[in-house]
């Protein structure tokens, strides 16, 4: 579904991925992990058309998203949730799902569809966003690129500084977009965090990919983990 082939990328003269090639499948949670500075951030914005892909080629579904602008991707699939959320945070609840819906295409019947995934923000939608809590936050990142009805979700560290109730919560709505056929790409740093839900779990180490595997295997057996997320 989604591919990419020997893919470099970086930020002006400053070469940051070298040569990634990784395949993500429809119904399929692929996390992506590794150290500070190992590139996972810039993969996600490589694929999102924020960072510039210098060789190489990222495919969806055989059609080629590295040649398409950023403004793009809501409509060739692609909804993607960045680190620290980048909400409107003085517009409420509802403008910003309205916004997704406005990108995405998607009706009173989609809003109403993602709502009932995330009761909370139903119960807040006049509220504006910078006053939600931080789980709610992310709540509301994650609610408003499933407006976009994507058949490919991009998620960057969703769980970080939440509650474990936040976490159990976004957890069960990503694994439902999965049970639906949405391949999901969940950067992460802890290992804790991401073996309830993942399918694969996908290793980068300053800008090369490393060993995939299996999560049943990495439950097994997290030596490998422990070489590429140690200190």
């Amino acid at each position: 579904m989604l591919r990419l082939d020997e893919v470099q990328a970086g930020y002006g003269r400053v070469a940051v991925l070298h040569g990634v090639s990784l395949v993500l499948e429809a119904g399929e949670i692929l996390c992506l992990m590794g150290r500070n500075g190992a590139g996972k951030t810039t993969l996600l914005r490589a694929i999102m058309g924020l960072v510039p892909v210098g060789a190489g080629a990222i495919t969806l579904g055989g059609a080629r998203l590295d040649r398409l602008p950023a403004h793009g991707m809501a409509a060739a699939g692609l909804g993607y949730v960045p680190q620290g959320r980048r909400l409107f945070a003085g517009l409420s609840v509802a403008e910003n799902l309205e916004i997704g819906l406005m990108a995405g295409g998607g009706d009173d019947a989609l809003r109403d569809e993602v709502l009932g995934l995330f009761p909370r923000l139903a119960a807040r939608l006049g509220q504006r966003a910078e006053t939600l809590s931080g789980g709610e936050q992310q709540m509301l990142a994650l609610a408003r690129a499933l407006c976009l009805r994507p058949r490919v979700l991009l998620l960057d560290e969703p769980t970080e500084g939440l509650q474990p109730s936040m976490i159990a919560a976004i957890r069960e709505v990503v694994a439902a977009k999965r049970a639906q056929g949405v391949a999901v790409l969940l950067v992460e740093q802890r290992l804790d965090a991401v073996l309830p839900v993942a399918d694969r779990v996908a290793f980068i180490e300053t800008g090369r990919m490393g060993p995939v595997m299996e999560a049943g295997a990495l439950r097994a057996d997290r030596s490998v983990a422990d070489r590429y997320l140690g200190v």
